[in-house]
């Protein structure tokens, strides 16, 4: 695969995380249909996936485990740090956007410096 291809491909990816971490957050968590609706019916699927997502968020499980992939991707050498990096990259974004902003942001600066870094050549 060629490099523009790669890279039209990580930002169609990226963009896609985006979008489907601000409806998340504005359409599920913040909306105050969602409120009415679960405290009438807690079982409801959404309720349920509202919940999760809430516990997720509030032991920052998505903000450590991108923060833990852009670790180990910016110690990883050669390919498989790169590749290591997307997904820390796309875990740290939803983090980034679902209120762990203050972990969030280091992955997604380690994981972005990781897919930039030039290899060494020896």
């Amino acid at each position: 695969m060629s490099r523009t291809t790669s890279l039209l491909m990580l930002l169609v990816a990226t963009a896609l995380c985006v979008a489907v971490s601000f409806a998340l957050r504005y359409q599920l968590m913040e909306n105050d249909h969602w409120v009415a609706v679960c405290v009438a019916q807690p079982e409801h699927l959404g309720c349920q996936v509202r919940a999760t997502l809430g516990w997720l968020i509030h032991f920052r499980v998505l903000a450590l485990g991108a923060l833990a992939l852009a670790l180990l991707a910016f110690v990883l050498p050669g390919v498989w740090g790169k590749r290591l990096a997307v997904p820390a990259l796309l875990l740290g974004l939803p983090s980034l956007l679902l209120y762990s902003a203050s972990l969030a942001v280091f992955s997604v600066v380690l994981a972005l410096l990781r897919l930039v870094r030039a290899e060494r050549l020896s």
